[in-house]
């Protein structure tokens, strides 16, 4: 058997978040601001070739165009590249509604496949709403959608919520 075989190079710029201007913000506010000055996407987005395309109180969008640098070993894109559309909808729609000072990060993930993601898939979304935000947890539920209509999968997670420290305790 003879591969084809294929490379890509990756760089990105390492985020520089102002921990000072990350508690000033509420989530929405911080995302918006992101999102409209062009500010550079996050390393996870560069690698995985996924974007952000809007942000609202209790709702996160996220697209991508499944690759083959997304494959597996047995010629479909790994079920990752869905978790990952669906995870930062999930997370930034829960981030959406947070106060000036607060965090959050996921503590359960569940995903449901629903059909497989290809190369030839195109562009997919993924929308992201809350279901439920209290003190300390939030849920929410998103769907990753082709633009066909079709569903590919769906998910839900609960994310902690906490108060961001003075120091984030990142080296940088």
């Amino acid at each position: 058997m003879n591969a084809i075989r294929g490379n890509r190079t990756i760089s990105w710029i390492v985020p520089a978040i102002d921990p000072d201007e990350s508690r000033s913000r509420g989530g929405l506010e911080f995302l918006q601001r992101e999102l409209q000055e062009g500010a550079a996407p996050s390393p996870i987005c560069v690698l995985m070739g996924i974007r952000p395309v809007r942000y609202e109180f209790g709702l996160a969008i996220f697209e991508g165009v499944p690759a083959e640098y997304h494959y597996n070993s047995v010629g479909r894109v790994q079920g990752g590249f869905a978790a990952t559309l669906l995870d930062c909808a999930l997370g930034c729609s829960v981030h959406t509604t947070l106060e000036p000072g607060y965090g959050s990060t996921t503590v359960e993930l569940k995903v449901n496949y629903v059909r497989p993601l290809y190369a030839a898939t195109g562009l997919v979304t993924s929308t992201g709403r809350i279901i439920n935000v209290g003190s300390r947890i939030a849920t929410a539920e998103a769907k990753l959608t082709g633009a066909d209509g079709k569903l590919y999968g769906h998910a839900t997670t609960t994310c902690l919520i906490f108060p961001i420290p003075e120091s984030s305790g990142d080296p940088r």
